[in-house]
């Protein structure tokens, strides 16, 4: 389960265009129902003495697959809390605008930009991490990525106009986007399929509760300290975040053994590709394939579109939803901060029901799959109950809040309301992911994947710069209603392609890669 897709493990530099191809779906098996770009390390087998391209045998203890659990969690929780905090920093800020309009003379309108242009951030960012780090190795990009981070949020403290803000802010995402684009494959790196499922569901949801908790923190320091504290206040946390780093392992494949080769004199075929090919494997695997794949394919198409949405409405609340509480409740900012919170409390909902899912009932279908001989094999489709679900949750929630956020009506049900709809997205996303990568397989779940990643960001990059004039003109029930009724008609997602999955498989011109 992972939000983000990465590039596949690289082969040697002379190799054809067919043996990358064939190189980059075996690098995407350990991927399970993560798209990941990690070698297949359970594989292990001995290795010639003239060569360093695999493991010293099963027992090798430099594989992370084998390191100790407290290891193993140690090393979880690292893209956890980065993608935790690059997240974070992406709401933060929001209080903070009419101090920073104030202060710059700019317009509302204008003092968006910074938020905006941090989410596109986050979604250029991954063209850069991902390749990198399979030239490089995980601990070395996010020992390089984070400081520079943190250096760019600590020069938007420091900036003195609008524009030079609203850079600092893009850039700030684009170096701190490593925690989600690279978090999952070092998530595979170290766990195995079979393990895989609960800390996987933990890290993906980080990224929600990120910024459902922003405008808390934000609306505090910004009522007390003004805009800047911030992204000053955002420092403490990124160190927080970098620090445990420091004491990391590489836990990727292919920069292990090229560490080891070095050390030993010897050659080593998977990691003679260079920086320009990653960047080309990558740009092929999560933008040209992903963009063939959402025009040709219905379900990459629809889910896509879907969870673009989901995601484009989420930002824009936490723009729109200031708004919302100042006009129907006289809301003041740290008030308005604590609101989030259904948000936070949803994100940790969502991920105890995908657990109980994987545990209780995906588990019971794969195991009478072993009983009835058809070798755990179980049908895609049996991943869309949690999209079902959260579908419905998603417009009930929307409703909800149109009709209730008013005077008169007490602001906790607006609130519960919130909850519902996060609660709702992360399941949708969560099934959504898993779906995919059933329906596809590794490698070109993958790319469909990819085709989400660069979508929802963008979305969420454009939805906040005309959400709040639409909230100013339409009013707060009918803004809403407007974003409930496109949600209900995209709630049928799940249940159309429940029924039709099976004849989707057999038109798709992507065969799933095993």
């Amino acid at each position: 389960m992972s939000t983000h897709s990465d590039p596949p493990t690289r082969p040697d530099s002379e190799h054809s265009e067919k043996d990358l191809e064939k190189d980059e779906d075996e690098g995407s098996r350990n991927a399970s129902t993560v798209p990941a770009f990690t070698s297949p390390a359970n594989e292990a087998h001995e290795s010639p003495p003239n060569q360093c391209s695999d493991w010293n045998g099963p027992h090798d203890p430099e594989n992370p697959l084998l390191w100790p659990r407290w290891k193993k969690i140690y090393h979880t929780f690292i893209p956890a809390i980065i993608a935790f905090v690059c997240t974070l920093a992406s709401s933060i800020y929001t209080p903070g605008r009419d101090s920073l309009a104030a202060e710059f003379h700019v317009s509302a309108e204008v003092s968006i930009l910074p938020y905006c242009f941090y989410l596109l951030g986050l979604a250029c960012g991954p063209m850069i991490a991902a390749p990198m780090s399979e030239t490089f190795g995980r601990r070395a990009v996010y020992l390089t990525a984070i400081p520079v981070f943190a250096l760019f949020t600590l020069g938007g403290g420091f900036s003195n106009n609008i524009a030079a803000f609203t850079i600092c802010r893009f850039f700030a995402g684009v170096f701190g986007s490593p925690g989600l684009s690279i978090g999952s494959a070092t998530l595979a790196d170290i766990w195995t399929p079979a393990e895989r499922a609960v800390p996987m569901a933990l890290y993906i949801t980080t990224p929600f509760l990120g910024p459902a908790i922003g405008p808390l923190v934000g609306g505090y320091v910004a009522a007390a300290k003004g805009w800047r504290w911030t992204q000053w206040t955002l420092l403490f946390f990124t160190v927080a975040g970098l620090l445990p780093t420091v004491g990391m392992k590489e836990t990727y494949k292919a920069a292990i053994l090229k560490k080891r080769a070095k050390s030993l004199g010897l050659p080593t075929r998977t990691t003679d590709r260079t920086a320009l090919q990653s960047c080309a494997f990558f740009l092929r695997s999560t933008v040209t394939r992903p963009i063939r794949m959402a025009a040709t394919e219905p379900v990459v198409g629809a889910f896509t579109a879907y969870i673009a949405l989901n995601f484009a409405m989420l930002y824009g609340f936490f723009t729109a939803f200031p708004w919302v509480f100042a006009e129907a409740y006289g809301f003041g900012i740290k008030s308005i901060g604590l609101t989030f919170l259904g948000l936070g409390v949803a994100c940790l909902v969502g991920c105890g029901l995908v657990i109980l899912f994987s545990k209780l009932i995906f588990k019971r279908q794969v195991a009478r799959s072993h009983k009835e001989g058809r070798g755990g094999k179980v049908p895609p489709e049996s991943r869309l109950y949690l999209a079902m679900i959260g579908g419905l949750c998603l417009p009930i929630s929307l409703f909800w809040f149109a009709w209730t956020a008013r005077p008169g009506i007490h602001w906790i049900s607006p609130v519960i309301a919130e909850g519902f709809f996060g609660c709702g997205n992360l399941l949708v996303f969560m099934s959504a992911t898993m779906y995919l990568m059933d329906f596809y397989g590794p490698l070109y779940g993958a790319s469909a994947m990819g085709a989400n990643n660069i979508s929802r960001y963008l979305m969420g990059f454009a939805f906040p710069l005309f959400v709040v004039q639409m909230y100013e003109g339409l009013g707060t029930a009918w803004a809403t209603s407007l974003l409930g009724f496109i949600s209900l008609a995209l709630a049928t997602i799940p249940f159309l392609l429940y029924t039709y999955g099976a004849r989707l498989r057999a038109a798709s011109q992507y065969q799933r890669s095993t």
